[in-house]
């Protein structure tokens, strides 16, 4: 606990958790956990897995065994976002219609959207229709959707893609206040990331299911 703690004592588990696409299997009885101020790097090549065990990690994907979820947490509340490859914007809403739209939909619970755009560094195109947004500050946007709703376990599949250095370190600035929140992480990602802490930092290697 951290005088910064904003979520409740949590911790996540999987248990001999297998998943797959297709009736194909690619990741087999995995099991890990991770609690407040934990993330969780998954790391291995393209077609191991790790879209598919974020997919199946955030229940949009069902497992072909096993389980994962909260040992310890009132699951009644959200507990999760997941940013995936696709940033899942609004083309003809501008860049913060977007972001209030999410915040609706997610529940308001986190800095209002000009807050976050700011913090993402999109303020000053705020009134801009989204779809003229280059792909790195479409990726921009949809980080800020993490801001504006608070939920203690972050998904998130290569959530430095399209960005620059700067970006990559906009990424692990959220990741290091998020987690001194007392949040927790799952990321897929074939980028480097460094936390400050890096003892709250581990890394899951997935190889492709016999």
């Amino acid at each position: 606990m951290t005088d910064q703690q904003v979520y409740p004592l949590i911790h996540m588990r999987a248990t001999g958790l297998s998943s797959g696409r297709g009736g194909m299997m690619l990741t087999g009885k995995l099991d890990f956990s991770l609690g407040n101020g934990q993330c969780l790097l998954l790391r291995g090549p393209n077609g191991t897995g790790k879209t598919t065990l974020l997919l199946t990690l955030a229940r949009i994907v069902a497992p072909f065994a096993g389980s994962f979820g909260p040992s310890d947490a009132n699951t009644e509340q959200p507990l999760l976002h997941y940013c995936g490859h696709h940033n899942a914007i609004k083309p003809r809403l501008s860049v913060l219609e977007n972001l209030t739209f999410w915040a609706a939909i997610n529940g308001p619970t986190g800095i209002i959207p000009h807050a976050a755009l700011t913090k993402v560094g999109l303020d000053d195109l705020d009134g801009l229709d989204a779809g003229y947004l280059s792909a790195g500050q479409s990726r921009r946007l949809a980080l800020a959707r993490l801001l504006v709703s608070l939920r203690p376990l972050w998904l998130l599949d290569e959530p430095t893609a399209a960005l620059d250095e700067q970006g990559h370190q906009l990424v692990t600035r959220l990741l290091t206040e998020h987690m001194a929140m007392g949040g927790l992480a799952i990321a897929a990602t074939h980028d480097l990331i460094a936390l400050p802490d890096p003892a709250s930092l581990n890394t899951l290697q997935l190889e492709r299911a016999p």
